[in-house]
């Protein structure tokens, strides 16, 4: 077999509907034109400061709890595709009348309305790619749907930077038409994948991590004590990894004057190149760590790839923190997903999904307007330190985590 086979027959042999998610999942993600720019537009094109741009941005995650809570309600009571359908089309079409020239500052709540139904897909979308899977294939599965969404990514970084600057009016239309041609395949080859009543019963007694659990949900998250700390600790991270959308462009604007737009641009479209190319090889090198201990380590990077930014105005230095971080997402994307994964009750999958990203994405949320008001206070450069240290800390304890774990296991 030849080198290049053997690296990629890690993904043969998984369940057809992930393949399909794949390409779908390429499709969105080549057309996920607005979000990486939303920072530049809302200041450069509508003329928010950074504080009220932070403050924007920490309300579209806000928007996120209720649509995800709801979201993970329905994906388990009555299927996961019906609702990542309807709430798809309904996200994409909120995005064709930003793109119409005298909407102003108005399209503002449309992002936010249009968030607020992508919300409501992630329970379902998360819940399905679990249903399709089991503890052996899950790893190589959740790698697979993290290099699509990456493959794509790259792909559209590269078309949305030129429209930002020529045609900021496709940005949402473009970003519409990949989201309706995904949903469009999900309709047409992915099965409904909700676990029927005999699988969750017979999930009952089995000793499995992911054993039905018969509580409501707060009795089922607080049966799972271990997965609601390494949630938490991973909201830390996302706490830092917020600023790649936030602080860095603002840098990079900052260090590079009227060339900050396109540096950012290719920090991006480096940072998905990386993801495409190591993605593979890394998540085969640490197969057989404990995905805990994988996520700790990923820590350290995010702490030298984020800490490192503000040193000296250096493009090699932007490449280079770039590259750090962006191994430390490689590590932690797939390991933190497979441990989630293993933990969440069979019966609890939608509202699992819902609840765990709403702890975890804490720090995602509060990142920007945070950040904002420190880097009004105290400059850009003295950020990227604060965040060193904050990625650090959650790396150890996750690693004490880990140990504590293990040691409960066996007694």
């Amino acid at each position: 077999m030849h080198p290049f086979q053997k690296l990629f027959s890690v993904y043969r042999g998984l369940p057809r509907p992930l393949y399909v998610l794949f390409f779908a999942t390429v499709i969105n993600s080549a057309g996920m034109f607005v979000f990486p720019f939303l920072t530049l537009y809302l200041t450069s094109r509508l003329g928010l400061s950074q504080k009220e741009t932070g403050t924007f941005l920490m309300l579209v995650s806000l928007a996120y709890i209720p649509s995800n809570y709801l979201g993970g309600k329905i994906a388990d009571r009555f299927g996961r595709k019906r609702l990542m359908v309807i709430s798809q089309i309904i996200s994409g079409l909120l995005y064709v009348p930003c793109g119409f020239p005298g909407i102003g500052k108005a399209v503002r709540w449309f992002i936010l309305a249009s968030v607020m139904f992508d919300g409501l897909t992630d329970p379902a979308r998360s819940a399905m790619m679990t249903d399709l899977t089991t503890p052996e294939n899950r790893r190589p599965a959740f790698s697979l749907g993290y290099l699509g969404h990456n493959l794509g990514f790259a792909l559209g970084m590269i078309i949305a930077g030129f429209l930002f600057e020529h045609a900021p009016s496709w940005m949402f239309w473009g970003n519409a038409i990949a989201i309706l041609l995904a949903v469009t395949l999900v309709i047409i080859k992915v099965p409904e994948t909700r676990p029927t009543h005999e699988q969750i019963e017979a999930s009952y007694g089995s000793g499995t991590s992911d054993e039905a659990h018969r509580g409501n949900l707060l009795q089922a998250l607080l049966s799972r004590p271990y997965l609601i700390i390494f949630t938490l600790l991973t909201g830390l991270y996302g706490f830092v990894y917020a600023q790649h959308r936030f602080a860095l462009p603002l840098q990079a604007k900052e260090f590079f004057g009227a060339n900050g737009a396109v540096v950012y641009g290719t920090l991006m479209t480096l940072n998905a190149a990386m993801v495409i190319v190591l993605s593979t090889p890394i998540m085969t090198l640490t197969q057989r760590w404990k995905p805990i201990n994988a996520v700790a380590f990923s820590g350290v990077l995010f702490a030298l790839g984020f800490g490192l930014v503000g040193l000296v105005p250096s493009v090699f230095l932007m490449y280079l923190t770039t590259a750090l971080w962006t191994i430390g997402e490689i590590v932690n994307a797939t390991n933190e997903g497979t441990y989630v994964a293993n933990h969440t009750p069979i019966s609890h999958r939608g509202r699992f999904n819902a609840v765990l990203p709403l702890l975890g994405g804490l720090g995602w949320t509060v990142s920007p307007q945070v950040i904002g008001a420190f880097s009004d206070r105290f400059g850009l450069r003295a950020v990227w330190p604060l965040l060193g240290c904050v990625a650090l800390l959650a790396a150890a304890g996750i690693w004490y985590l880990g140990l504590h774990e293990l040691r409960h296991q066996k007694r």
